[in-house]
């Protein structure tokens, strides 16, 4: 090992700069409004398409957090999101490192949180190999493909300590508590039917290749990592630009998941059925875009038969609150509310009833379901105190298993029977094998 040589004067003029006052920015304590950086959580960014940009404005406008790495196995979206956030002063050239691969990201232990904001088909091995490495995770919607995959995420979260947040906002956005408040007062009677929405699409489980196109470079776009875990295919570059969409390989059932990810959640969090799911699926009068479901009966908000639950393409007898709706039907009454923010009541008298939050309704204003922020912020809040969140793994779980259910009976077409327990079906192999899926090496779980 060489020897470092120090003469006399160097060491001399060392100790003068040692000994000199050290003057720190206030900002490093806190002072003058600022978050001291032992305070703030750190974290980086697994994808960084249209939604993520949403998400990643959300939390890096906080004060208390702080942005460390951006990982998209795309050149351009790696770039262009620094880019933005350097021209718009939130972080430095220095501050922020950029990865292809998200494994070199997970490493660093100088980062408290990932966000993983991809396409569906990585959210599930993302968000479990995130927790592995000791990151809080927040996680976009649909966070599985499968129902085996959503209780394994529950099942890592709990294990590890992970404080994980679904991407499941509309929770904690005040029209949709305000009328979850009006079913559990029972103001509305025994509840008999509920609805949720799911997106108009169209309800796609497409099994077919695009056309093969010439691969690109792999530090442009590394086609092999997009992949991930789902089943190779050659490249095209729709996928690569929001295209994978109903694709079996790379959606989540059908689409279902697209909107029912959201509404479905809903639901369940309004009648009291975290936990649980319908015990019959695709009851007579189910057809392509409207499928009708039952709870078990014993539920004390709902009437003695069970509640049952249809799902429907927006398209189909909505009052236009705005995208993602839900309507909750009870002897007495009924309400419907969606991502305008606005509550439609019958009979009219119930509006007298309604709890309004004044901050959100005054003049006439309305929050807008699409709106991350307070779900962010619950997150945020809950990995400082290691408080479960509004949407977490327990509760996705049970949410996701609902709507794959939901799934699995639409792309069958037949009426099932299942025990939320077990998460099986009842007397039908074919469905039971459509709870899992077959994970491309070597991402598995």
């Amino acid at each position: 090992m060489t020897k470092i040589q120090v003469s006399r004067r160097n060491f001399l003029q060392t100790a003068a700069v040692a000994a000199a006052p050290l003057v720190l920015p206030s900002a490093l304590f806190g002072k003058d409004g600022e978050t001291a950086p032992s305070n703030k959580i750190t974290f980086g960014m697994m994808g960084v398409g249209g939604r993520a940009q949403h998400d990643l404005d959300k939390m890096i406008n906080m004060p208390d957090t702080q942005l460390l790495a951006i990982c998209d196995v795309q050149k351009n979206r790696r770039e262009g999101t620094k880019n933005t956030w350097v021209k718009n002063g939130k972080v430095s050239e220095n501050e922020v490192t950029l990865y292809r691969d998200f494994r070199e990201m997970f490493a660093r232990p100088d980062i408290d949180a990932v966000m993983v904001i991809t396409g569906d088909r990585w959210h599930g091995h993302g968000a479990i190999y995130a927790a592995q490495a000791g990151k809080d995770v927040y996680v976009e919607k649909p966070c599985a493909l499968s129902m085996d995959i959503s209780r394994q995420i529950q099942n890592t979260m709990n294990r590890y300590g992970t404080v994980f947040q679904a991407g499941t906002q509309r929770r904690s956005l005040s029209n949709f508590i305000t009328a979850r408040d009006l079913v559990l007062s029972g103001k509305l009677g025994k509840i008999k039917r509920v609805y949720a929405s799911l997106s108009p699409w169209g309800l796609n489980c497409r099994t077919d290749w695009l056309p093969a196109e010439p691969e690109p470079n792999k530090e442009e776009l590394d086609w092999d990592m997009w992949l991930g875990p789902a089943p190779w295919r050659p490249f095209n570059k729709s996928y690569t630009n929001g295209g994978w969409r109903g694709f079996y390989d790379f959606d989540s059932g059908s689409q279902y998941h697209e909107w029912g990810a959201h509404t479905l959640d809903l639901i369940q969090w309004m009648i009291n059925e975290d936990g649980s799911a319908p015990v019959e699926y695709w009851l007579p009068g189910s057809k392509g875009d409207e499928s009708i479901h039952r709870y078990a009966p014993g539920n004390p908000v709902g009437v003695s038969e069970g509640i049952e639950l249809v799902m429907r393409t927006v398209q189909r007898g909505w009052l236009g609150l705005g995208t993602c709706p839900v309507r909750v039907e009870g002897e007495n009454g009924w309400i419907e509310t969606g991502d305008s923010g606005r509550i439609e009541v019958s009979p009219a008298s119930l509006r007298s009833e309604l709890v309004l939050d004044p901050t959100i309704y005054n003049n006439r204003k309305t929050e807008q379901g699409t709106n991350a922020y307070k779900n962010v912020r619950n997150w945020v809040d809950c990995i400082k105190t290691r408080a479960k969140t509004i949407a977490n793994a327990d509760v996705m779980a049970s949410s996701h298993v609902a709507t794959h259910a939901a799934a699995i009976s639409y792309m069958l077409k037949k009426q099932l029977k299942f025990d939320p327990k077990t998460d099986t079906f009842i007397g039908d192999e074919t469905a039971n094998r459509m709870r899992t899926r077959s994970w491309r090496e070597p991402w598995s779980v």
